[in-house]
């Protein structure tokens, strides 16, 4: 029987990348929502099988200027008190501390590049195992506090939260290890711009020194992502 994954998506060019066929192959069928053009209230926040909410350049706590993100974090209340599975990648997953009622705010450093990120004893009991020794793409300067629910599975250098579990059904990555190489090359291209004003200008970040450390550890994320969601998806509650 075939199950539906609601994809809740932010931008064309942040899309479900190396997780998508991995859903497909698991017998999910994605339906990709356009969360700034489609109404989020009119969902029920119950009815997919999966929820996979993906990243943004917005900030979670923007929710005047971006009223859908209020719309999703009461989808995503509703879903994780339900425990229905649910999965959040970078905004995602601020998203998803937001809707449990946790402080999401702007952090101290940006993260942008090829990262570590190191599994906690109970993150290398995890899915989220894959992941050590792996470098993968941060893109961020968001952080939150973590859900009085939640079992904190992998920090960073720079940030404490980088993946969190609830139960066996909701995870939340603050990476970005769907990014493929073709993703990772359009956010590189759009950070720059002649008028030196692009974000990896802001931050003072060579978009070459980006592309090769992609050279040197893309693959390797390619493979850690499908190994930690393939595990993930195989383990949630039938």
């Amino acid at each position: 029987m075939t199950r539906t994954a609601l994809i809740l998506q932010h931008d064309p060019s942040i899309h479900l990348g190396n997780i998508g066929p991995v859903l497909t192959e698991h017998g999910y069928a994605l339906r990709v929502v356009d969360v700034t053009t489609e109404d989020v209230a009119a969902i029920d926040p119950t009815e997919a099988d999966l929820v996979v909410v993906l990243g943004g350049e917005m900030g979670a706590y923007q929710t005047e200027q971006y009223p859908f993100l209020a719309a999703e974090q009461t989808l995503l209340r509703f879903r994780l008190e339900a425990e229905r599975p649910t999965l959040g990648v970078c905004l995602g997953a601020q998203l998803m501390a937001g809707a449990l009622g946790e402080r999401v705010y702007k952090g101290d450093t940006t993260q942008i590049g090829f990262r570590r990120v190191e599994p906690t004893e109970a993150g290398a009991a995890s899915p989220i195992r894959h992941f050590a020794g792996v470098p993968v793409v941060e893109w961020h300067g968001d952080t939150f506090e973590l859900p009085e629910r939640a079992t904190r599975l992998a920090e960073s250098s720079d940030y404490s939260n980088e993946a969190f579990a609830i139960g066996d059904f909701a995870l939340a990555v603050q990476f970005h290890p769907e990014v493929t190489d073709e993703m990772h090359e359009e956010w590189v291209a759009d950070g720059t711009n002649l008028q030196g004003t692009g974000e990896l200008d802001e931050h003072a970040i060579d978009p070459e020194a980006l592309r090769e450390d992609r050279e040197l550890y893309s693959a390797r994320m390619q493979e850690a992502s499908r190994a930690a969601f393939s595990e993930w998806l195989e383990g949630l509650p039938a």
